[in-house]
């Protein structure tokens, strides 16, 4: 079969821009032979194979581009658009994206989930969600074994969001009334739908139940 070869340009705003294309250009696992030349803003990369091989390689490079530039750079409207893979993948961890969500909204962050669960867009910058990631999967990590996953859904985000121990949290819930020690499962167990559990932790953390007391 013919070979040819094609050169495309990529164009970067900044150095931070340019490394993380390049680091992810690297992870491409494709038949044509790809060489990069870079310059000051600008990437020429050298694309080598058959047509349809050429045609799938630029394909994916422009895809790569479109979303390291997505989730380095807001939009007009101030926001960042993340892969979730790519988060997962940065963070060396995996959560659920409701608990990613939820996390966010009670940091105060604007934070928004594509339909088709394909794009996390918020407010806060890559570097920051990663991290938030991370401490995430941490908590996670320490509470797994004995919570179902509707009561992580309360614990987790509140634990990063308030800078609490997952433990403590935990605790926490059962002093409210809010869940229990399930003997027979070795789990704690939300004793209230998740919703309400979550308004009736935040409450007590704000404050806003000693207050209503005071009365």
């Amino acid at each position: 079969m013919a070979r040819a070869k094609r050169v495309i340009t990529i164009h970067v705003r900044d150095e931070r821009e340019k490394e993380e294309f390049m680091r992810e250009l690297q992870r491409l696992n494709l038949p044509a032979f790809i060489y990069v030349h870079g310059k000051l803003d600008s990437i020429k990369i050298n694309v080598q194979g058959t047509k349809d091989e050429i045609r799938e390689a630029i394909g994916k490079i422009r895809a790569i581009h479109n979303r390291v530039r997505a989730k380095l750079s807001p939009d007009k409207g101030g926001l960042y658009h993340y892969s979730p893979d790519d988060l997962f993948r940065d963070a060396g961890t995996s959560v659920s994206i409701p608990i990613i969500v939820k996390t966010l909204e009670l940091m105060g962050e604007t934070v928004k989930l594509k339909e088709d669960g394909s794009e996390v867009v918020s407010s806060v910058p890559w570097e920051e969600l990663v991290e938030i990631v991370k401490n995430l999967g941490e908590a996670l990590s320490e509470i797994s074994l004995q919570t179902t996953r509707q009561i992580r859904e309360v614990v987790l985000p509140v634990s990063v969001a308030f800078g609490m121990e997952p433990e403590d949290v935990l605790n926490l819930l059962v002093d409210l009334g809010i869940a229990e020690w399930k003997e027979d499962k070795f789990k704690y167990e939300l004793v209230k739908n998740k919703g309400h559990a979550l308004e009736m932790l935040i409450r007590h953390l704000e404050g806003e139940e000693g207050d209503s007391d005071e009365d």
